[in-house]
């Protein structure tokens, strides 16, 4: 089986890959670098989840290819759930510079500052004239809190600034398999392998944890 991955981001890519070698034997991944280029779609969606179809969608139209497309990023109560859907471009060139705007926005707000990171994925079928079908699709959350201050050099995006209350400390302080025992990212994926092995196959409910 070949599924393509629909992104080219490096973190996210070592983090599917470490997820659904376990689960699915024989799976040939592959990812935008390794397909004719595309223009990106704009994101336009209101949810992760509208975001994650339109990618799949999208990228399944202009390959022809199985495709999985995730769509992800982080909600801060104190913020009415803010970045959300807009987390990779919430303001800052880059993620140091987002945390400081983060915890600018956050000063007035009494802590603990909790907040959870969802991923939302969607698997588009190969074309068939000219259209295809969502197969699958699902949403893992993680809760914590945005830390205090970044802390560690493992993960990438915010997860420096995701404190993680069972591990007493943040997800960025972790190495990525104790990382994705518990993060979104690695619940979403590991509900794919599943139904790729051949598993039951449904659209899945969301995959959450109750605040710690």
């Amino acid at each position: 089986m070949t599924l393509l991955v629909a992104t080219t981001n490096p973190g996210k890519i070592r983090e599917i890959r470490h997820v659904l070698d376990q689960a699915v034997a024989g799976l040939r991944l592959l990812t935008l670098a390794d397909v004719p280029s595309v223009a990106e779609p704009e994101e336009t969606g209101l949810t992760f989840a509208d975001n994650a179809w339109l990618k799949a969608r999208y990228y399944a139209l202009a390959t022809g290819c199985l495709t999985v497309a995730e769509d992800s990023g982080l909600e801060v109560d104190a913020l009415d759930g803010r970045p959300g859907v807009q987390s990779a471009r919430y303001p800052g060139d880059t993620y140091p510079d987002k945390f400081r705007n983060l915890y600018h926005e956050l000063t007035p707000h009494p802590r603990p500052w909790t907040a959870r990171y969802v991923c939302s994925l969607a698997v588009a079928g190969e074309p068939v004239t000219g259209e295809t079908r969502r197969l699958f699709a699902c949403e893992a959350t993680v809760e914590g809190e945005i830390a205090p201050e970044p802390l560690g050099a493992f993960g990438f995006g915010y997860d420096p600034i995701f404190f993680y209350p069972p591990y007493g400390t943040t997800l960025g302080n972790v190495p990525d398999e104790r990382k994705l025992a518990v993060a979104h990212r690695g619940k979403a994926f590991r509900a794919l392998g599943a139904w790729l092995a051949g598993r039951p196959a449904v659209l899945a409910p969301r995959i959450t944890d109750a605040r710690p």
